[in-house]
C-alpha cells in the first residue's frame, strides 16, 4: 500500500504508518525545522519542503497498488484552549480544503484526516460537519471517532478525531482498544537518563534497563539515548515546583511565589501540572510553555522524555534548537496510536 502524508510534521503518522506495514512515499510540510526531522528519519520517503498551497498535484504512479492519503491540517484553530481564533474568520482553520483539492485530484482508494477533538465544537461541529460532507462528495464512504492514544499503548491520554473514508464504499470499523492496563509514566521514561534543570547535553546514557514492555518496543539496542535537552527555567520556577505534588498544579504554589502573575487565580488548570508516575500522562502539547513537571524531579520534560510519551521510538531523533524540537514533538500524531488505525485499514482492503 502506497501512502502520502501532507501537513506531515515530523512524520508521526508517516511513522505509524510505516510500522503498519505502509510504503510511505512523499511527503509535504511548510516549517523547515520539523521537515529536516522528518527526513532524518524518514529517509525512504521524499519530503517537499513546500506550502501545500503550491503544490499542483500528486505525481505518484500508482501500479495497480492501493493508495492512502492522510494528514492533520494545521489544528491550533480547533483546540478548545485555543477560544481566541476558534472560528471561521482564522484562515488556517481553512487549509483542510487544500488536503480536499488534493484528495480529489489524486483519488487514492483510503483517506485518514486527524485532528485535535475541539473539532466536532469549533462553530458548532461546522468545520466537521464540512469535512465530512467534502470528502463523501469526492466520492468516499466516511467514517469518524474520536480516539484516546491511551487506548493503544501510548502513556498519554490524548483525544484526537480521526476521519477514514473508503473510495470503494467500506464502511469503516475503527479499531477496539488494546489491553485495559494503560501505559504508566513511570513505564515509560524511568529508564531515561538522570538529568538537572537546563540540562544542554543532547547524548547521554541510560539511566537504568528498561524493564516495561513499552520500554522494550522503544530501546534501539544502544547504550545511549539523544534528546534529553531540558528548558533552564529560573530559580524562582523550580522553588514553584518543589510545592506541587504529584497530579498538582499552580493551585499547590504559594501565593508570595506567583507574584510575577498579574491574577494568578486565573492561570490554566494546566499549567505547572506535575505527571503522574502510575498513571497516563496529560496531553503532551506546549509542555514547555505550559510548564509540565517531571513526576518527581524539580525540573520541565526533556524532549526525549516527551517523545516517550508520544511513543517515538528511541532512534528517532529531533533536529533544531531545544524550542523546535520541543514543538515538533508537541505537535506530532502519536505513531502507535497512527499505527493502530493504519494496520485497522489494511486488514478492512
Amino acid at each position: 500500500m502506497i501512502g502520502v502524508e501532507l501537513f506531515a510534521g515530523v512524520g508521526g503518522m508517516s511513522l505509524g504508518a510505516t510500522m503498519a506495514g505502509i510504503d510511505v512515499r512523499l511527503a509535504v510540510e511548510i516549517d523547515k525545522h520539523a521537515a529536516t526531522t522528518f527526513s532524518l528519519n524518514h529517509p525512504a520517503t521524499r519530503m517537499l519542503n513546500i506550502d501545500i498551497c503550491d503544490l499542483k498535484e500528486i505525481e505518484l504512479v500508482k501500479n495497480g497498488q492501493q493508495t492512502v492519503l492522510f494528514g492533520g491540517p494545521p489544528c491550533q484553530g480547533f483546540s478548545t484552549s485555543n477560544q481566541r481564533n476558534r472560528n471561521k474568520e482564522n484562515p488556517n482553520n481553512w487549509l483542510y480544503l487544500e488536503f480536499i483539492r488534493l484528495l480529489k485530484s489524486w483519488a487514492p482508494d483510503w483517506v485518514v484526516l486527524e485532528n485535535v477533538k475541539g473539532l466536532k465544537e469549533t462553530e458548532g461541529g461546522t468545520f466537521l460537519d464540512l469535512i465530512l460532507i467534502d470528502i463523501e462528495q469526492a466520492g468516499y464512504t466516511v467514517s469518524y471517532k474520536v480516539l484516546n492514544a491511551a487506548d493503544f499503548g501510548v502513556p498519554q491520554k490524548r483525544e484526537r478525531i480521526f476521519v477514514v473514508g473508503s473510495r470503494h464504499g467500506k464502511k469503516f470499523d475503527f479499531p477496539d482498544k488494546l489491553a485495559a492496563n494503560k501505559v504508566s509514566v513511570k513505564d515509560a521514561i524511568s529508564d531515561l537518563p538522570k538529568i538537572s534543570n537546563g540540562n544542554a547535553i543532547c547524548a547521554l546514557p541510560y539511566r537504568r534497563i528498561g524493564k516495561s514492555e513499552f520500554v522494550k518496543l522503544l530501546r534501539n539496542g544502544s547504550d545511549r539515548v539523544s534528546n534529553n535537552l531540558v528548558t533552564k527555567n529560573s530559580e524562582l520556577v523550580v522553588k514553584r515546583y518543589s510545592h506541587i505534588p504529584q497530579g498538582g498544579n499552580w493551585e499547590n504554589i504559594p501565593n508570595e511565589l506567583m507574584g510575577t502573575y498579574k491574577d494568578a487565580s486565573r492561570c490554566h488548570t494546566g499549567i505547572y501540572r506535575r505527571l503522574e508516575e502510575d498513571k497516563p500522562s496529560v496531553v503532551i502539547g506546549n509542555y514547555r510553555k505550559n510548564m509540565l513537571v517531571h513526576p518527581k524531579e524539580n525540573r520541565g520534560l526533556s524532549v526525549r522524555e516527551a517523545a516517550r510519551l508520544q511513543s517515538f521510538p528511541d532512534w528517532f531523533k529531533f533536529k533544531g534548537s531545544i524550542g523546535f524540537q520541543q514543538q515538533q514533538v508537541g505537535n506530532a500524531v502519536p505513531p502507535l496510536l497512527a499505527k493502530a488505525v493504519f494496520k485497522h485499514i489494511i486488514d478492512a482492503r
